[in-house]
């Protein structure tokens, strides 16, 4: 049957995005068992699933800023805003990989992203829609990515995506058959890793990036042909492991270790032991960080990190960078950072160590676990502080910037406890929570997901929490104690929109309950009143406001006079949230 022929648009995108996301995360732990260069830590796949997750969350939030409230749920929007464009889309997908990689593969994959951007977005976007936009695109990434590597290697994720834009270069026909070209020349440059580097051909294995960025192309394939390329793979995906002695002749197989391993070299690693790593001298740490900083001084940064280590990969632009760097001086890299602009994100590993921020002072074991941790995400750094008196360990939501998967499990790693209550504090982050929750299962952490809604059930459930009681009996009080507890919002609408309580117009004040507009008004403290006044009408023991910067000033006295005067049963309790997103949080419990 003949293929129709697709559209490169921003749904392509989205479309592209979860697919890719989902054949990760079906290959993220055949990848990390793979992953022995440049060190065999053991977390390509995961690394390169939380950056693409954090792409894919970032073109959700276009999309979902693109629809009207009254459409959540209902379809896509029209009047009020509409589908984004390509250009908004894979600008998007770009911005959220950049601030999301992890690890070498991941940043390299989200430079990938970024060169097709400059494409697709380029110009406008009426000439890149097509065959030869995804032609185009495909090139400038394989282009881009190798020029952000300091030394790059042969037989990598860089191979691999040089050879997927010279097949793709090369197909003619729509953007289905160039993704299945492009597929179709990864694949094999990824069957040929083992005679460019060495270390993959003593280990048995296939580049684990490069395996990753074939996993990628073929969500690509699927995106515009509907049909899998994954099913007709002969190295099958259960391993992903190659028969080295048909493409070397040295008699490896499948995995296995070398008869003649000692001899051939330290350079050896079980691909299957995260800890093992090759006994040659490297640096020590893995230093990563996003930067704000000038084109000029990136380039003195670059010159820098050279020097102090190796694995160097800068990525980004307009600004924005990421940096990832293998290092002795974990320190003198983040100095490197500070003189060239403003650091933040920073994440240093020590390898075969864990997170070198849980580890005791050097020549010291790490510090004992505790038994149990409260992990709570927050929307405002007031919050921040009030959770972390109570004992939680925090992840700051900014707003527009939801926290991925990634930031929770190390959010959970820096409690260093054996169980751990995880309150995500939002509706839309109970699918990212649960990832997180079952990523840190993986590593022997007990956990308990609370689905809180808002950050005041987080309070209502922190409250209630008692570390000496048993673990379930401690779960179970903290989940009724945030179900006890409705919560709403007072904010400023950004635009018109359809609601439940009819049409708002920009500018107006709207106050939601359990997520949805109850009132439209147009002065702050006599919404919040009225919100208030319609959640006490079912009863309460106490109003909880959590105040952020640009709420007015006496609103807190005269909600808690109103309250006092008008329900004299109902206690009232302030907190100051800070940079929250909404005016104010409110609670009834």
């Amino acid at each position: 049957m003949p293929q129709v022929p697709q559209t490169l648009d921003a749904l392509a995108v989205r479309t592209w995005c979860g697919l890719a996301l989902e054949a990760l995360g079906r290959a993220r732990e055949e990848i990390d068992a793979i992953n022995v260069y440049p060190v065999a830590d053991g977390d390509t796949g995961t690394n390169l699933y939380l950056t693409v997750e954090s792409a894919a969350a970032a073109v959700e939030a276009v999309f979902a800023g693109h629809e009207t409230v009254a459409a959540a749920g209902a379809g896509r929007a029209s009047a009020a805003g509409g589908r984004p464009t390509l250009a908004d889309a894979v600008r998007a997908m770009a911005h959220g990989a950049l601030i999301g990689a992890r690890g070498n593969s991941g940043t390299i994959l989200a430079q990938l992203l970024r060169g097709m951007a400059l494409v697709l977005a380029a110009d406008g976007e009426s000439a890149h829609t097509g065959a030869g936009g995804l032609r185009l695109a495909l090139r400038q990434a394989a282009d881009s990515a190798r020029e952000a590597v300091a030394h790059p290697v042969e037989g990598t994720v860089l191979t691999v995506a040089a050879a997927a834009a010279e097949a793709a270069g090369g197909a003619e026909g729509d953007c289905g058959t160039v993704a299945r070209a492009a597929y179709d020349g990864a694949r094999a440059a990824l069957v040929a890793t083992p005679t460019q580097l060495p270390v993959l051909a003593r280990a048995g294995v296939v580049d684990a990036g490069g395996r990753g960025l074939v996993a990628v192309l073929a969500a690509l394939v699927e995106t515009f042909t509907g049909e899998s390329p994954r099913a007709g793979w002969a190295l099958g995906e259960a391993h992903a492991r190659v028969t080295v002695a048909a493409v070397t002749g040295t008699g490896v197989a499948g995995g296995a270790r070398p008869a003649d391993a000692d001899a051939a070299g330290a350079g050896y690693a079980d691909p299957g032991c995260a800890d093992d790593r090759p006994d040659d001298g490297g640096p020590a740490f893995e230093v990563i960080y996003l930067l704000e900083a000038q084109d000029t001084a990136v380039t003195r940064l670059r010159d820098r990190l050279d020097r102090l280590g190796d694995s160097l990969v800068v990525v980004g632009g307009d600004g924005l960078w990421n940096v990832h760097v293998h290092v002795d001086d974990a320190g003198a890299a983040v100095e490197a950072g500070v003189e060239a602009g403003r650091p933040h994100r920073i994440r240093i590993t020590h390898f075969g160590l864990g997170d070198a921020h849980t580890a005791g002072a050097a020549g010291l074991p790490p510090r004992e676990r505790a038994q149990r941790a409260v992990v709570a995400v927050v929307p405002g750094e007031g919050l921040a502080g009030l959770y972390a008196e109570a004992g939680a360990t925090t992840v700051l939501a900014r707003p527009g910037e939801p926290p991925a998967s990634g930031e929770l499990v190390d959010a959970v790693r820096r409690a260093h406890a054996r169980e751990v209550v995880l309150l995500p504090n939002d509706a839309d982050l109970r699918h990212t929570a649960a990832a997180a929750a079952e990523q840190a299962r993986t590593e022997g952490v007990r956990v308990a997901l609370i689905p809180t809604r808002s950050a005041v059930q987080g309070i209502a459930a922190l409250a209630v929490h008692e570390p000496g009681r048993r673990f379930d009996e401690d779960v179970v009080a903290m989940t009724s104690a945030a179900g006890a507890t409705r919560y709403a919002e007072v904010a400023v609408a950004e635009r018109q929109s359809w609601t439940m309580a009819g049409i708002c117009q920009a500018g107006d004040v709207l106050g939601l309950i359990e997520g949805d507009v109850a009132v439209i008004g147009a002065d702050i403290a006599a919404t919040a009143e009225a919100v208030i006044d319609r959640m006490l009408a079912a009863g309460g023991e106490m109003v909880t406001l959590v105040l952020g910067d640009e709420a007015p000033g006496a609103i807190a006295a005269r909600l808690e006079s109103r309250v006092r005067e008008t329900y004299l049963a109902v206690d009232t309790v302030v907190y100051r949230g800070g940079r929250q997103g909404a005016l104010l949080l409110i609670g009834v419990e």
